[in-house]
């Protein structure tokens, strides 16, 4: 039986676009009223006003996830406004495109930092509200399809969202005699912000284009289209939501056969090179 998820209310992070934005949406479409977070104030006040257009509430936190007393206050603010939530998605997070030699550990601690650190904070608090409220709900982290296969040139961009899928599938089953759903989601290749923003802070020439040239169509996905299994995954819990059962297929034949893996990552790694030689 499907949960009914009318007036319920979810905390997103990194809600000012791509999925983060498209979430908020899908979810007041379902119901939901939202607690959004990120840190571009203009763009976040216009995703809650399309929420509102939907007829639903949105209350704002702008600033910078990586700080736990944002965190803190999205929590807050949620209890104080709705008396609450049900879900939390801590969505919010960035990618990089550099080889392992060229990260410095600056850039290595701060997407952890962002990725994984503000991340299980979030759900951490989360969790300890459901339970010192005696509540039950949905704790969500948006990992990757990377978080069962690396590539080159994204490896700690995975090993962020790896460790995410390994903290949460842990939470699920401490949980679960409290009620409380702990579940990650795998998106593949999806147009957002997140190839430009990774170019950026790779310092790399800004591309402006929102998927890589070597994406094939078939692997890539629309924002919305991770929104509409967000929801089907709130209304139907499970450990993981995947949004393409082809690669997850690929991600489980990578583990059984390496020679497989070794033949895609050999590829991946000759494309990036050509494309950045010269």
């Amino acid at each position: 039986m499907a949960i009914d998820l009318k007036d319920k209310t979810i905390i997103i992070t990194g809600a000012s676009s791509g999925i983060g934005a498209a979430s908020a949406i899908e979810c007041a479409r379902a119901g939901m009223n939202v607690v959004l977070n990120a840190r571009r104030e203009a763009q976040l006040e216009s995703v809650a006003e399309q929420v509102r257009s939907l007829g639903r509430q949105a209350e704002l936190v702008v600033g910078d996830i990586s700080r736990t007393e944002v965190n803190t206050e999205l929590i807050k603010r949620a209890s104080d406004r709705f008396g609450g939530f049900w879900a939390v998605f801590a969505n919010a997070g960035y990618g990089m495109e550099k080889s392992v030699l060229d990260m410095t550990m600056e850039q290595l601690h701060e997407i952890f930092e962002v990725n994984f650190f503000a991340s299980v904070d979030l759900v951490q608090q989360a969790g300890r509200f459901l339970l010192e409220h005696d509540r039950q709900g949905h704790l969500i982290m948006c990992s990757s399809c990377l978080s069962r296969f690396s590539i080159p040139y994204y490896a700690p961009y995975a090993a962020t969202k790896s460790s995410q899928a390994m903290i949460a599938r842990a939470m699920r089953f401490e949980l679960e005699p409290h009620g409380i759903e702990v579940s990650t989601i795998h998106p593949i290749t999806t147009r957002t912000e997140f190839f430009q923003v990774a170019s950026t802070r790779s310092g790399q020439s800004t591309d402006t284009k929102d998927v890589p040239d070597h994406a094939p169509s078939m692997f890539i996905q629309t924002p919305e289209r991770v929104a509409r299994a967000l929801v089907g995954g709130l209304k139907h819990p499970r450990s993981e939501i995947w949004t393409s059962r082809i690669v997850r297929f690929a991600s489980g034949l990578f583990g059984m056969s390496d020679w497989i893996y070794d033949k895609v990552h050999r590829s991946q790694a000759r494309q990036y090179r050509n494309k950045h030689s010269g």
